[in-house]
Parts: C-alpha cells; sequence; structure tokens
C-alpha cells in the first residue's frame, strides 16, 4: 500500500491504512477551531472509498486516541489489528503514535494553563496555574512544530 494525501472538504487528509472490510482511514490535518485550542486525531472514513475526493459526505469520525490509545493493548499492536494493510512502516507507526500521544498531552496541559484549572469546577481554579505565556508557547510554537513532524510521516 503506497502513502496517500487526499484533500477533502477543503482538509488534508492522510491515508492510515485499511480495515478488513477494505474501508480506508485518513487522518485529518489539524486545525486552529474556536481560536483557542488545536483540531486534531480525528480519523474519517469517506462515503466515496475509492476516490475520498467525490465523496459527498464523511461516513465515520473517530478519534485516533479513542482507536488506538484506549483500550488493554499498546497503541502498536491495536493499531496493527486494526489495519490489515498500512503505507506506514513499523517504525513510522511507533513514531506516529509517539507524535500523538505528544500531542494529546501538550493540548491537555495548554487546556490547564489557559484555564487554571483542570475544568472540573471554577472552584478549584488556581491563579499560579494559569500560564498565557506557557499556552502561547505550546500553541505557537511547540504543537506546530510537532505537526510538520507528523506530517512527514505521511510524505
Amino acid at each position: 500500500m503506497e502513502k496517500k494525501t487526499v484533500t477533502v472538504f477543503g482538509k488534508k487528509s492522510w491515508l492510515l491504512g485499511r480495515d478488513e472490510d477494505g474501508i480506508n482511514y485518513y487522518l485529518e490535518e489539524p486545525s486552529w477551531d474556536c481560536g483557542w485550542y488545536w483540531g486534531f486525531g480525528y480519523v474519517e472514513t469517506y462515503t466515496n472509498n475509492r476516490n475520498p475526493e467525490k465523496s459527498k459526505d464523511i461516513s465515520s469520525h473517530q478519534h485516533f486516541n479513542s482507536l488506538f490509545f484506549e483500550g488493554s493493548q499498546n497503541g502498536y499492536d491495536m493499531f496493527k489489528e486494526f489495519f490489515v494493510k498500512t503505507p506506514l512502516t513499523d517504525d513510522e507507526i511507533w513514531k506516529l503514535l509517539d507524535f500523538m500521544k505528544t500531542f494529546y498531552t501538550l493540548r491537555e496541559t495548554s487546556e490547564l494553563f489557559g484555564f487554571g484549572y483542570s475544568h472540573y469546577t471554577e472552584k478549584s481554579k488556581l491563579d499560579d496555574l494559569k500560564r498565557d505565556d506557557l499556552v502561547k508557547l505550546i500553541n505557537k510554537d511547540l504543537l506546530p512544530k510537532l505537526f510538520k513532524e507528523i506530517e512527514s510521516i505521511f510524505e
């Protein structure tokens, strides 16, 4: 299986692999959403499996962390069992998993520093945890660099 990048509904997506039913799954590129957080980790399938660019809609929308980080197995084994074919080498799969875990960790860290608490109740807000400088560093510098590394896996 060869690496493939498609543009569907104006968004670039990278082929992750094909499941046992022949359905192709794509990782959608990151987007800066609502002016305060990075939307990323969206795994999509499309109504036109053979030619996603001609799809009329998304068939399924899932989250990378739900697919590969939540379960009794490690992410690598879950990835390998989910896809019967993938354009990624084993080394690329390991890198992608590590980069994705890093993304989720940095996004949660940015949210913590942005709110000053873990967003269960504002009663727990600590002024020392509200750090706009760290939010800016994560969102404007660290995550964009990480996204370039992730994209390079699919090139």
